[in-house]
């Protein structure tokens, strides 16, 4: 079953979809969620009130869009583009994540949100 959720950050607003892995159920589970936006690279993370381990379906690499939980931090993290560590157009986070889902639509929207701003994630009502 996708969820989908609303993400406003700054003046950016857009919606995603969480998959259906274990870490995204507890995610869903706690929203709304409110915090303060860290910016690294063209990425976006914030700690978040939810625990998960690192899934054996974690990833080094991802996609643009993608949504993903990292659990060194128990950080949610939005990937829009390259990374400090990336080598080249590749999205590289700074250790393992537990891909959670997907913006739906242009994630390179999140380039105009700066560090610091408010973000908010909340159940998108159908």
């Amino acid at each position: 079953m996708e969820r989908k959720i609303k993400i406003k950050a700054g003046n950016v607003e857009t919606e995603a979809l969480l998959n259906d892995s274990p870490t995204a159920q507890k995610i869903w589970a706690a929203l709304p969620i409110e915090a303060e936006a860290n910016t690294w690279g063209d990425e976006i993370y914030f700690a978040i009130p939810v625990k998960a381990p690192l899934e054996k379906t974690a990833r080094e690499l991802v996609q643009v869009g993608d949504l993903g939980y990292w659990p060194t931090g128990n950080a949610f993290c939005i990937f829009f583009g390259p990374t400090p560590t990336s080598r080249g157009e590749e999205v590289r986070p700074a250790s393992a994540v537990n891909v959670i889902g997907k913006v739906a639509g242009d994630a390179k929207v999140f380039k105009k949100v700066p560090s610091g701003a408010k973000i908010r994630i909340e159940k998108r009502e159908e």
